[in-house]
Formats: structure tokens, C-alpha cells, sequence
């Protein structure tokens, strides 16, 4: 007979592919999501996972039940979200958010006073990564992502457009050569992302705009691009809302280097019905559409 309890099983190996990552989430030893597997197998009477060096992937099969397994998790995740508030009306737990590391930092933080202030019992946990592969532990609750990632599973929605601006310190253009054109940029500093790690296709703009050009001065995080730019180090892309709140920065060559890029809002399936998932979503909405520099999805 397939159980709720087995099917949450197959659930999270889906997800991980590996015994040893399923066994952690789940809170169990690697034999019993081993046992709970072979069980499955045996009251379907059909192979569910293929075991190979690379990990446990899914059969054909084993994809057909993956919807139902989703079913059962959102109807008991919803339950427990039902019985689990301290009042009517109140919202407690935590609400994991993965975003890139610049609209985290320099967006969400600064707007979580309002979702405290409205849900005191609620814990906001945020993380953030700028990577290709962002989505694959499927480890979130919400995330803000810059590609948009196939809707199999998830539920994508727009977030919000932005602009990717060059900007350099105040400072940094009085001390050097003047730039009118791109070509001038040949004899600057260039701050960006390190090559070997930037696997994120909308941020690859340097290769398109600047093809001949290498950034001397490289860092996998924002916050170490904006301090490097702050501090007259030289110059950078920037998100403009970043690059335009501050009052020490100015827009270089703003006619000519500009790249429009979409933050694409990702929710799982199975959570999209949880209180406090859609609290998170809507703060975001709220968060975007009180920023100057950020164009909402309403717009």
C-alpha cells in the first residue's frame, strides 16, 4: 500500500539525488530512505530511481508519482500551517529566501522592518548567492532569481526589471583621464565578477559590451564591487539602485552602457498555498514598488 510517509520520501530524493542529502533533511540514517524506497518500489512494483555512481535519478516512472508526492507535502505543509498559528490571523514559523547577493543586501534586509512589525511571531531567513545552479537543492522557500528556471515544478512569476549602469566615485573621475566613449575604458580600472565563477548568463555583460576588455580587480559578491567603486578604486557595473542612491557615485557613459535585467520570483508548487510564504511574497512585491530604481511587475 503507498503511504503519505513513503511518498515524502521519494519526495526528497528527487530533490537530491543522494541518500545522504535526503537522509540529513529528512532527519533520518541513510538505510531507512534506503528502506522506505525499496518498500515503495515493492507496492508499486515498478523501479523508481536508477542507483548509479552519480546518485539516485529518477525512472520514468518514478517522474509520474513526483506531482502526487508534491501533492501530499503542499495538503499536509498546508495543515500544519493552519494549526500551527499562535491566533487567528497570526503568522509564525520561518520563511527561507534565496536571492542574489546585491537585491538581498541592498533591497530586502532594508525592507524587512515592515514584515517584523507586521508579524512578529515570523522568522525571515535570507540567503544569498549569485549562481547558476541557485535553484538545484531546491532548499528555499522563495527565491529571487536572474534567469527564470523551468516551471515544472515551481511557480514563476515576475519580480521586477532594473538596470545594470556603470558608475565610478566622484573622486576616482576628477583624479583620471576623462571617459567620453567605450573605448576609454581600455585605460581604467574595471571592477567585476571573477571569470572562473560567473556562470549566470544575464550578468556576462562585459563580454558583450566590453568583448576586448578584462576586469583588473575581481570579487564574487556586490558589496565588494560597491565598497571597491566607493572608494575610488575604479569603475563598475552597478544595479542603479545601488549606483543612483548614492550621491558619491556618477553614471559613467549612461547613453552607451546600460543592460535591462528581470528578477523572477520562484516559489515551490507544493508551498505557494502557505500563509506565511505568500506574507514573504507579498513584502517583496511591497519592497520593489517603494524603490525608485526598480520597476515592479505592475508597471
Amino acid at each position: 500500500m503507498i503511504t503519505a510517509d513513503n511518498m515524502r520520501f521519494l519526495l526528497e530524493l528527487s530533490r537530491t539525488g543522494r541518500l545522504a542529502d535526503a537522509a540529513k533533511r529528512l532527519g533520518v540514517d541513510q538505510t531507512t530512505v534506503s528502506r522506505k524506497i525499496s518498500r515503495l518500489e515493492k507496492d508499486t512494483g515498478i523501479r523508481l530511481f536508477d542507483r548509479g555512481a552519480s546518485g539516485w535519478q529518477l525512472t520514468e516512472a518514478g517522474r509520474r508519482l513526483v506531482p502526487y508526492a508534491e501533492s501530499v507535502e503542499s495538503t499536509l505543509l498546508a495543515a500544519l500551517d493552519a494549526t500551527s498559528s499562535a491566533s487567528a490571523g497570526a503568522l509564525n514559523g520561518t520563511v527561507r529566501v534565496l536571492t542574489p547577493d546585491g537585491f538581498g543586501a541592498f533591497v530586502v534586509v532594508p525592507g524587512l522592518g515592515s514584515v517584523r512589525a507586521e508579524h512578529p511571531d515570523l522568522f525571515t531567513e535570507l540567503l544569498t548567492s549569485t549562481t547558476h545552479d541557485v535553484l538545484t537543492g531546491r532548499d528555499f522557500d522563495i527565491a529571487v532569481t536572474l534567469e527564470r528556471p523551468s516551471p515544472r515544478s515551481v511557480v514563476v512569476r515576475k519580480l521586477a526589471d532594473y538596470d545594470l549602469c556603470l558608475y565610478a566615485s566622484r573622486q576616482y573621475l576628477d583624479t583620471h583621464d576623462a571617459i567620453a566613449s567605450l573605448d576609454d575604458l581600455h585605460g581604467h580600472t574595471l571592477i567585476w565578477y571573477v571569470d572562473a565563477f560567473l556562470d549566470v548568463e544575464p550578468l556576462r555583460i562585459l563580454d558583450r559590451l566590453l568583448p576586448d576588455s578584462r576586469a583588473h580587480i575581481q570579487t564574487n559578491n556586490i558589496a565588494g564591487h560597491y565598497q571597491a567603486v566607493k572608494h575610488g578604486v575604479g569603475i563598475a557595473p552597478l544595479p542603479s539602485y545601488i549606483g543612483a542612491l548614492d550621491d558619491d557615485l556618477v553614471a559613467v557613459l549612461p547613453g552607451e552602457f546600460v543592460a535591462h535585467r528581470t528578477y523572477w520570483l520562484v516559489v515551490p508548487r507544493e508551498l505557494t498555498r502557505l500563509a506565511r510564504v505568500k506574507a514573504i511574497t507579498e513584502a517583496l512585491y511591497e519592497i520593489v514598488a517603494k524603490n525608485p530604481e526598480l520597476r515592479s511587475a505592475a508597471e
